[in-house]
């Protein structure tokens, strides 16, 4: 992986690139409903901002994050969506404010943070690099929502690697929030990235293997795309089954996309 700075860069492209899509929609776009259910691109913006001032507390003030994750606990179903709802119904050029102050604010603070630090966070606690990296992929996965109800096909870039090694890295996650063991041995994966180039993970003899285009498998454990919309392909029961419960973002497992929703 990159190291902390490029990764921290990379974000900061993520949601400037974000920001081009949405800065000269009118506010009867901003209204758009998503694939995401009950949610406009205003609600999909609002979560964005919400989550990286979540973040900035984790970096900057523990106990005020502490208090966040304690009333996320009275409310687990319930918590995403009130944050998202209450600030979507700000006027778009103040909700689009807001989000570039938090981003900006965001990249600053981890910038800052010693190294070696823990950050904590609603799964398990992270360093900068995987906050950084963490940030990266919901903004490309609720960019992709955003892309998907404007009809606008997005050109994958080589920041996909961030979106594929955190799906990785989450792999006993989805299980464990799925109330299962993971197996004991690691899979191997091995994707194309947007330019040809060969991105790998875990062990080259691995029985569990899973291979393919890295769009695709990014599609696929941010659950933008269901399993059968993606050539995606599998070795083993186990790999097969990951498939189905794979999921690179914190929190209660999501219902995902139904086979050929793209919108």
């Amino acid at each position: 992986m990159a190291n902390v700075g490029a990764l921290l860069d990379d974000m900061c492209v993520e949601g400037d690139e974000l920001d081009e899509l949405v800065t000269e929609l009118d506010e009867e776009r901003w209204a758009l409903p998503t694939p995401a259910e009950g949610w406009t691109i205003a609600h999909q913006i609002a979560h964005l901002a919400w989550t990286d001032d979540v973040a900035l507390l984790s970096a900057t003030d523990p106990d005020a994050f502490a208090a966040v994750v304690d009333q996320a606990a009275r409310n687990p179903l319930g918590f995403v969506d009130e944050g998202a709802e209450e600030r979507a119904r700000a006027r778009p050029a103040d909700l689009i404010s807001t989000w570039r102050l938090g981003r900006a604010r965001l990249a600053e603070a981890l910038r800052s943070v010693e190294d070696g630090r823990k950050l904590p966070w609603f799964g398990p606690p992270m360093g900068v690099g995987s906050m950084a990296t963490a940030r990266l992929m919901e903004t490309w996965a609720h960019g992709q929502d955003i892309a998907d109800a404007l009809g606008i096909t997005r050109t994958p870039t080589a920041r996909l690697r961030n979106v594929a090694h955190i799906g990785v890295r989450t792999r006993d996650f989805a299980y464990a929030a799925h109330g299962q063991t993971p197996p004991a041995d690691l899979f191997r994966v091995e994707l194309v990235g947007p330019g040809g180039e060969a991105w790998e993970w875990g062990p080259a003899d691995a029985a569990q293997r899973i291979t393919g285009p890295a769009l695709d498998f990014c599609l696929l454990v941010t659950q933008r795309r269901h399993p059968d919309d993606l050539a995606v392909e599998t070795t083993g029961g186990d790999a097969a089954h990951w498939l189905t419960i794979a999921q690179a973002f914190a929190g209660a497992p999501g219902e995902g996309r139904k086979p050929g929703q793209h919108s």
